[in-house]
């Protein structure tokens, strides 16, 4: 059994290098960059969902009514419709958060998603539909568009254990329609690119991949996340935006491991090898480089003390790797024994503290 074990995580082990081989691939410039003024557009806007099926908020009327009955007074007195405070019950509405994000370049008539979050204590939106709702670039601002639709929540995944979908929130897919203008850029005039993520060896590539289709002199690396162009006053400039975003860079790719500590699930960026460190936590002791660690795999476990009823108990769990072996091959050799997401998510962050493992470790 100990030897499938670890024949399974060294085939593991290999298959990640080999990700990260196939993942070292070149990208066009117009996906790791923006032109500047290409910044997304942030909007927001206070609504009402309505036709729940008394899963909306327990407002009453009267002084205890909240912000939920006065909205639907509100609503209702447009269409000069007067009904008392006292006599409105609102389990069928709920008051709600629109947020959405659109392009600058995006025209009146343009639609777009919007999400839907509650603000009461309603207990689902679902099968609800949002009431026209005025969107703004800011609190106050004259609104730029108008949202509107029938919600739809994800069920989340079934094959999940914890399956546990939120129906507090939701989408409405195409639900914005922008009726103003929300920018004044102009794509022709862009006079810089803009890493998405920046850094310094991306940035000089770029430059040189335009500096050898273009011209000499056109890019110039300003920062780790800006390259400023030099584009003839005259002739068709956006074209040669499209063409200078048309060519294709490898981008340097950063030391960056990510652990979900729900699923255990680990996803490393860069070539990433961890050093010599021993690590013990829960019922798990991770032991990188050593005589016995020829190869990668978890060792059998040692017995720890007596039960209650004499026999012994199971002990600690004693994992071992080589010097210098991969992320993904200690991650398959914590999981071989059946690690826990948080045991492997506080074994890697210990790796970094004790600077055996020099990476950027975001824990979600």
């Amino acid at each position: 059994m100990r030897r499938i074990i670890e024949t399974i995580t060294v085939a593991l082990g290999c298959f990640a290098v080999l990700a990260f081989q196939a993942g070292a691939q070149s990208a066009r410039i117009r996906d790791i960059t923006m032109a500047d003024g290409s910044m997304p557009v942030r909007l927001l806007g206070y609504g009402i969902v309505v036709g729940l099926d008394g899963t909306g908020d327990r407002g009453i009327g009267g002084q205890q009514g909240g912000q939920t009955v006065q909205s639907v007074a509100n609503l209702l007195r447009r269409f000069d419709i007067e009904i008392p405070a006292q006599a409105l019950r609102t389990r069928n509405a709920a008051a709600v958060l629109v947020t959405a994000e659109v392009s600058p370049y995006l025209r009146p008539g343009g639609k777009f998603d919007i999400t839907i979050s509650s603000l009461g204590d309603a207990r689902s939106l679902r099968g609800g539909t949002l009431w026209m709702t005025p969107l703004v670039t800011d609190a106050g601002a004259q609104a730029v568009g108008t949202a509107q639709g029938s919600i739809v929540i994800s069920d989340g995944n079934i094959n999940s254990r914890d399956f546990n979908t939120v129906e507090t929130s939701g989408r409405i897919p195409s639900g914005g329609l922008l009726e103003g203008s929300v920018t004044t850029a102009s794509f022709a005039n862009s006079s810089r690119l803009l890493l998405k993520d920046p850094d310094i060896g991306t940035a000089t590539k770029i430059a040189a991949a335009i500096n050898q289709a273009i011209g000499a002199n056109t890019a110039k690396v300003e920062d780790p996340g800006s390259v400023a162009l030099t584009l003839p006053a005259t002739g068709d400039r956006a074209t040669t935006i499209v063409k200078i975003q048309d060519l294709k860079v490898t981008p340097d790719r950063s030391n960056r491991l990510v652990i979900d500590g729900r699923d255990g699930t680990v996803v490393a960026g860069g070539d990433m090898t961890v050093g010599e460190a021993v690590v013990s936590h829960g019922g798990v002791t991770l032991t990188i480089g050593g005589p016995a660690a020829a190869t990668a795999g978890p060792s059998a476990p040692a017995a720890g003390p007596p039960g209650p009823d004499g026999a012994a108990g199971n002990g600690n769990q004693a994992v071992r790797v080589a010097t210098g072996a991969s992320v993904q091959a200690v991650a398959s050799a914590l999981q071989a024994v059946q690690t826990s997401p948080s045991e492997i998510a506080a074994i890697f962050e210990s790796l970094r503290e004790v600077g055996a493992l020099a990476a950027e470790v975001t824990i979600r």
